[in-house]
Order: structure tokens, then sequence, then C-alpha cells
């Protein structure tokens, strides 16, 4: 029987893992890889998780019991539609294992508990009047968090800190190389807020993030090969996953798409060149075509759609989202030319210039006549509602639990030494 997308895709991950194995030798690649499914599926019954990893059905009962011992994942018995037969048992992620989510940008501090199944739970967004400095980032994070944890059930578990960056972001210690757009430079943000929550710490760039989440919930989930492009404050980023791997790079700065050269002798940018794609394409240019005040977001994109439908007073704004949606495509077939993607999310802003403009990007990016890497790709929209970056971010705390369940939650007595806040 071939496995529906959902499973194939979901039994691999991002690190391309493949099927369980019923040697003792490898409980804990059994271990990881059932709860990988439960997690990206939110849910997942026996006997598809028989049919994903091809380990039988003892060794499956096995492996769900410890993870229910552990409060990792809980059995719910579910009855047939048809009010007969033996009901379903559903093995479903436990609601009290959770990642705290933090996502700075250039007038906003977001901050989110999420919990196993991607799930956003009591989220926060802290305005601020600008750019938020290190220090303050650590102050909000701190208070909001404190807050959090009172009202949050018993028992639960905080396992990390997901840090979604709008820069670049060391692989190695998380330390904040730049982010030109909150003027920072060097920053050791993963480590003060370590320190601050005595709780692990794990930054990305804030689209990686997003690919991350996107991937794994979103409209991504079932392709192997994708590109996120998000636009927000901050400006525009990206993230590649190919062949079900997040693509990192050397340094860990792979999928810097904002910086793709799409217009000669164009707008000076924050990386010290011109004509890059999040110079020329901006948040900021559509908030003024439409009259909102500035760094307003909540209502953007009902705001443009409903000025496009004055004719005598949106042709400035026809002409703008012309030029961008051009400029964008300029953009995507540099990206799809190289990475030849299966699919293609655009989130934040540039969700704005697909809904405005309906087939003019794809037309763009398809010219006539059309082979290669650009005939068959698809473009989709990142989903309104919980927001794909705080729930990717939460993936980079999850990743050491998913990897290593029983190893990762072990007391520290007993060899293990990864800090988990608990009730």
């Amino acid at each position: 029987m071939t496995s529906p997308p959902q499973e194939d895709r979901a039994r691999r991950g991002l690190s391309g893992s493949t099927l369980g194995n019923n040697r003792d030798s490898t409980r804990q690649h059994n271990l990881s890889t059932v709860l990988g499914l439960v997690h990206s599926m939110s849910g997942v019954s026996r006997a598809q998780l028989t049919r994903a990893t091809g380990l039988n059905r003892s060794t499956i009962a096995a492996l769900v019991g410890e993870l229910v011992q552990l409060g990792l994942v809980e059995e719910t018995d579910l009855d047939q539609a048809q009010g007969f037969g033996r009901p379903s048992i559903m093995i479903q992620p436990g609601p009290g294992t959770l990642a705290l989510s933090v996502n700075p940008d250039l007038d906003v501090v977001s901050v989110a508990l999420v919990s196993l199944g991607g799930h956003i739970v009591n989220p926060v967004r802290f305005h601020t009047v600008r750019a938020p400095s290190v220090a303050e980032v650590v102050n909000i994070v701190t208070a909001v968090y404190t807050g959090m944890r009172t009202s949050l059930p018993a028992p639960h578990r905080i396992v990390g800190v997901g840090l979604a960056i709008p820069g670049l972001v060391d692989a190695e210690d998380g330390t904040v190389i730049e982010a030109p757009h909150l003027g920072w430079r060097d920053q050791p943000l993963s480590a003060l807020l370590a320190a601050a929550l005595k709780l692990p710490v794990t930054a990305a760039n804030d689209a990686v993030a997003g690919a991350r989440g996107q991937a794994t919930f979103g409209a991504g989930r079932g392709a192997s090969d994708l590109v996120y492009l998000y636009g927000g404050a901050s400006g525009i980023g990206g993230g590649v996953i190919s062949e079900n791997r997040l693509i990192r790079g050397a340094t860990g700065f792979a999928g810097q798409l904002g910086h793709t050269h799409v217009r000669s002798g164009g707008v000076r940018c924050t990386c010290g060149s011109s004509g890059c794609l999040e110079a020329e394409i901006t948040r900021e240019e559509l908030i003024a075509a439409v009259g909102l005040p500035a760094g307003e977001t909540e209502n953007l994109e009902e705001a443009v759609l409903e000025k496009l439908q004055d004719e005598s007073a949106s042709q400035d704004l026809r002409d703008i989202i012309e030029r961008q949606v051009q400029l964008l495509a300029i953009g995507l077939r540099s990206v799809v030319n190289l990475l030849n993607p299966s699919l293609i999310v655009l989130g934040g802003f540039l969700r704005i210039l697909v809904r405005a403009a309906p087939g003019a990007l794809d037309a763009a990016l398809r010219t006539p006549g059309t082979r290669g890497p650009r005939e068959n790709v698809s473009i989709e929209l990142a989903p309104l509602g919980e927001d794909p970056i705080l729930v990717g971010a939460a993936e980079l705390a999850f990743e050491p639990l998913l990897r290593d369940p029983a190893g990762f939650l072990r007391p520290q007595h007993d060899g293990g030494s990864t800090p988990v806040a608990s009730t």
C-alpha cells in the first residue's frame, strides 16, 4: 500500500530520516520516528503509525506506551462515524509539552508558547515605538514568560526557547551577527535569554524558521522541495527546503533571498548593495499608498483590496502593485532556476501582491514557452492565522526532544543535561 503524501513526508521529516527499525538497538530512532509522526500530523492512529514506519503492531504499541509514560503523547478513543465497530485509538501530542517562541522585529516583539503538534498557546505581541534593543527584548520576554507560566495548568514542561531573528544568526552559538533593521551587530541575545530564563535557546533567521513552520504544518506540508519567502517590517527573508532538508549553508546564512538582485541602479539596500529585492519591494510603500498610519499592518491586506475596488482612486496603487509583482517575478525566476522547487510559499505582505493581482505573478514567472524548472512550480499563499514563524521557532526548540525523546527528558542525575522548566 502506498502511504498518503502527508504520512510519507512526515515520516522523513526535515532531516531526511526514513522508516523505523524493529531491532532493539534502534529504540532511540524508533521513538524519534513515532514522536515525529504524532507531532507533525497533530495526531495519528496506530494503524497509520504501523503503515508509515514499517514497524510491527507490537513494537508500535510498546513505543507509544513509552511516549505516554514520558508525558509526550496521549491516547484517545474516537468512536467510528457509523457508530458501530471497534473505536479507533488516536495518538495525539500531549498538550503539556511546550516551547517558548520569540520573534523580535522592527516594531513588535512576538512571544508565544507552542505545544507539540504546532498549536500556539497564549500569544503576546508587545508593540514598541522603535526598534527594541537586545536588553529590552530580554526584559520583555522575561516578563511575558513569567506571566504566561502562572496561567498554565499543571503539569507542563517548557523544553526550550526558539528564537527567530530578522537577520543573520551564527549557527553555532546563536549570536546575532547582524540585524540591520534592528540596528544589532554581534549581539549575544541567545546567551542572554538562556541566562535569564534558565532554558536552552536555539536561534535562526526568522524566514528560515517560517520555512520550517510552513513545511511541517502550513502550506508546504507534504512538499519535499519548497521555498518560503516572507515579507515583514524588516524586509524580505527566505528559507529553502530541498529533499526534505532545511538548507543552512556553510555558516548558516543560506536563504537570504531578500538580497537577490532585481534591478540595476536601484534603491540602496541595508546590505550595502543596490537593487535588492527587499529594497525594491517594501511593505511601507503599500501602507502609504492606502493611507494607513506608518507601521499599521493589521488591516493592510483588506485596505489594499478595498481600495482596488475604487477605480477612480486606485491607479497609483495599481502601478505600485504591478511594479512590485514584476520585480518579485524577477527574483523568483532566479530562485526557481537555481533551486528547482516544486512549491513557493509567500507570506507576510507578499500575500497581498498575489491577491491584489490574481494571475499576474504566475504569468510573469512563466513566460510563454517556459520549460524546465519554471514549468511546474506552484505558488501558494501562507495561510492567515497561526504565525508560521512562531511555529517554526518552536521547531528549533523541539528538535533535540524529537531527536531523542527519552534521552532529552532523562533526569540530570541519570546523565541528562538539558534544563527543562516544569511543574
